[in-house]
């Protein structure tokens, strides 16, 4: 994969209107502006790569907008060398943007295509992740209990199994909601059967599914 000066300067603006917007994490800023963004999109789409939207990539899902990678990132309040478990990969980029933070990423995907094709882009730009190809409702409890948990898909309701692979005083990152829009939600455990719930605005995402899709 190729990283061309335009690109790192495409990024660069990116980021600005980020801030602009906002975020205020300067890690996770740090970590958008190193990650080329347009590597996990076909190569015909540098321009929109650093646009601020949401974009299609295969199996009928998108790559997240900036903002929302950046602000779900940012809720993680993750540290170097932290555990963290995304259910739904997608194109492999916020799984990419942890890894950059210094992040121990586990990652799972529920349909083959997408998890094989973000396989090969990570790898190709050099960041270790762990990929699993399964049903995020069940999480990965053998690499558990995480520091965070992220989920990336709109959850009409927390699955316990996630929330029992969450460590006490660790952060579970949801857009929360059966309807067209969801709250993005933060639980936090704070005791083995205690958990303290906060919401950070309206986003939209696509549903988060049982099963797997070959």
């Amino acid at each position: 994969m190729t990283d061309s000066f335009e690109a790192k300067g495409l990024r660069k603006k990116l980021v600005e209107g980020l801030r602009q917007k906002g975020i205020t994490d300067e890690e996770v800023l740090r970590a958008i502006d190193m990650v080329p963004r347009h590597c996990f999109m076909d190569p015909a789409f540098l321009n929109h790569a650093y646009v601020d939207k949401a974009f299609p990539i295969s199996s009928g899902q998108t790559i997240s907008q900036p903002y929302t990678v950046a602000v779900q990132t940012a809720l993680l309040q993750v540290k170097k060398r932290d555990k963290v478990l995304e259910v739904g990969t997608g194109s492999g980029y916020q799984a990419a943007v942890l890894a950059e933070m210094g992040v121990k990423v586990y990652t799972i995907e529920r349909f083959r295509d997408l998890y094989n094709k973000a396989q090969r882009i990570v790898n190709s730009l050099g960041y270790n992740i762990h990929f699993f190809y399964g049903d995020g409702y069940e999480g990965k409890e053998q690499y558990g209990p995480y520091d965070a948990i992220l989920i990336t898909a709109a959850a009409p309701e927390v699955p316990d199994k996630l929330l029992q692979q969450l460590k006490t005083g660790g952060r579970l990152v949801v857009p929360l909601g059966a309807g067209e829009v969801q709250e993005m939600t933060v639980i936090r455990r704070t005791g083995d059967a205690i958990f303290e719930t906060t919401s950070h605005g309206s986003f939209l995402f696509v549903p988060m599914l049982k099963g797997t899709v070959n």
